[in-house]
């Protein structure tokens, strides 16, 4: 595996200033870097990883240029995993000077053309036909986020037999992991130390050395909890608080009590979103917003509130629309504020002027969730910085705080009594989680046992770069609009630091101290209220392990104890509560074991 170094702006002897056959006069350092690894090794089969935002097409595209100049090859085969993205790559090569038909289907390829850009489910239909064709000219075959290519063993097995002939093949993805353990075609995997198979990428450009290189955006998540109340099928009726320590059938219900449009999360979200685009605006005129739908219903619903907020209607892109590729490349030259969509623009869609995402979907696997946020981090300037709204749910929570760990595929799952890989759980959670709301839910093939009947919103936090920040607050209040007011333009230690005042800000208000800002701001860095996100998660582990501990000593239910913790101490459920929060917490617990050894 390889990575970028940080300062090679160079162009390398095989790029003598502008190239003959069309491509860019300087790539990024890390495009060319990868295009020097390339050449040096003329491999037949190349796996390039590249963080969403950093720019895989062009890096694509160039070396497919340098292959056709040089005679390597004589056609080229693009297989993306959407219909717009097949129309967006043809356009993109035909900026460089490639023809590529994007509605071929069947017989001799038009002369105009140099090649096709197809789908993968379109290769799936038929195989051999695109085995004939790699199989009568030498074809260099680009396979776009190529994980999709494992989404069914059918779609791999078509992969496998269409392009086993092809001359070259150079495979692409921002998310190699997957969710799951089917095999990714073309892709060499290896056994790590402990036996477990990996998939092996021949060059790797992560998104923490993207954001240190400033080729993306850093990302500010801002989470929200709240009350939910929901029936169940049985007709009982169920109360809890967004993020608060439930069983995984109990999230589900309250995430999708949460995003119930009819409800008054989402509006209050939709609102704090639209104020934080107003602020961005201000210093990027052309900033757009997108709020991701689990489905079309709620994509339908969530473009009425934002008429209601904003005076005017959004744009809707919906999966089986005929007009949606149309839709999504209007709004990517306009100016409008705000587009809705389900699931199809949270991959590869190139939208640069997004800058504010609301996270409106129940997918919660690591793949869909970084595919999800690089639709936001792709800059244009230095300062611009993206702002995604996530309701408060640990796993979201957790790849916001890990947005810089770096995943490969795994074939392999942990034995039993191995510690489990958060990225990569069981094999059918990918499917589960990308069920529309009114489907099964689970394994049982019931109906989802629940109607949403109210909720509410509280700011809970702000993550950026693995730190929290922030203290609860109401929707509207001064102490949200301190984090919906940051400008549009800081470079990062700016956002950092202005952060940190914030937080300081409200500290000092909460303990009617006018100097604590002062005072706290002076500390180092390391006594600051200020604490990862992966600290915190020991802390929260630490204190869960040491309640279910006492729950065999005391006799009480965990929601018991939990509770009596809150009432002693003060403060939100253990999910939301401060770093300071949790150590009280685990203090009082240890003393009430003490007294009862």
């Amino acid at each position: 595996m390889t990575t970028t170094p940080t300062n090679s702006h160079h162009l390398s002897p095989a790029f003598p200033g502008r190239a003959p056959w069309g491509t860019a006069s300087k790539l990024r350092a890390w495009q060319q870097a990868a295009m020097d690894a390339y050449l040096a090794q003329q491999p037949r089969d190349f796996l390039a990883v590249a963080t969403p935002g950093a720019g895989k097409t062009t890096f694509a595209l160039t070396l497919a240029s340098w292959l056709l100049h040089h005679h390597v090859v004589q056609q080229i085969t693009v297989v993306a995993p959407t219909e717009h993205l097949k129309k967006q790559w043809a356009e993109a090569a035909a900026r460089v000077g490639i023809r590529l038909d994007p509605d071929y289907s069947a017989g001799p390829l038009s002369k105009d053309y140099q090649g096709v850009a197809l789908t993968y489910a379109g290769v799936g239909v038929r195989p051999m036909l695109h085995r004939n064709r790699v199989e009568q000219r030498k074809t260099l075959v680009i396979l776009d986020e190529i994980h999709h290519a494992g989404d069914s063993r059918s779609w791999g097995e078509a992969c496998q037999e269409a392009f086993e002939p092809a001359t070259r093949r150079l495979a692409l993805t921002g998310t190699p992991f997957r969710s799951d353990t089917n095999p990714i075609p073309f892709v060499e995997y290896a056994e790590d130390a402990e036996g477990v198979r990996r998939s092996v990428a021949d060059y790797t450009y992560g998104y923490g050395d993207a954001l240190a290189n400033g080729v993306v955006r850093p990302v500010i998540f801002l989470s929200y909890s709240g009350n939910m109340r929901w029936r169940t099928k049985a007709g009982d009726e169920i109360e809890a608080r967004l993020g608060e320590p439930m069983t995984k059938d109990a999230i589900s219900q309250a995430w999708r009590t949460a995003l119930d449009a009819r409800g008054e999360w989402m509006p209050a979200v939709l609102r704090a979103a639209d104020r934080r685009l107003s602020e961005v605006r201000r210093t990027v005129p052309d900033a757009g917003a997108l709020v991701i739908a689990s489905d079309q219903d709620a994509a339908r619903a969530y473009a009425k509130l934002l008429r209601e907020i904003t005076g005017a209607g959004p744009t809707v892109v919906l999966s089986d629309d005929t007009g949606a590729s149309q839709r999504i490349e209007d709004f990517r030259h306009n100016d409008e504020r705000w587009m809705v969509a389900v699931r199809m623009v949270s991959e590869g869609v190139d939208v640069p002027r997004l800058a504010v995402g609301v996270y409106a979907t129940t997918v919660s696997t690591p793949l869909f969730f970084a595919q999800a946020v690089g639709r936001f981090v792709r800059s244009r300037r230095r300062g611009e910085t993206a702002s995604v709204f996530l309701p408060t749910i640990p796993t979201l929570l957790s790849f916001a705080g890990e947005m810089e760990v770096e995943r490969d595929h795994v074939l392999d799952k942990p034995k039993k009594g191995d510690e489990e890989d958060p990225y990569a759980p069981e094999a059918d959670l990918l499917k589960e989680a990308e069920q529309e709301q009114n489907e099964e839910d689970g394994d049982t093939g019931e109906q989802l046992p629940f109607e949403a009947l109210e909720s509410d919103a509280v700011f809970d936090r702000v993550m950026y770069e693995g730190a929290e920040f922030g203290m609860q607050a109401h929707p509207g209040s001064e102490e949200e609009q301190d984090y919906l007011g940051i400008p549009g333009l800081l470079e990062p230690d700016q956002v950092q630091l202005l952060l940190q005042k914030r937080q300081a800000r409200q500290i000092s208000h909460s303990r009617k101290r006018p100097d604590a800002e002062a005072d706290l701001l002076e500390l180092p860095a390391e006594n600051r209220p200020v604490v990862t996100h992966k600290e915190l998660l020991e802390k929260r582990k630490q204190l869960n392990t040491l309640v279910s501990a006492y729950v065999h000593q005391s006799g009480k239910p965990h929601g018991v104890i939990h509770n009596e913790l809150r009432r002693v101490c003060g403060g939100p459920p253990s999910a939301e509560a401060t770093a300071n929060q949790i150590d009280a917490r685990i203090a009082k617990v240890r003393e009430w074991a003490t007294r009862m050894s």
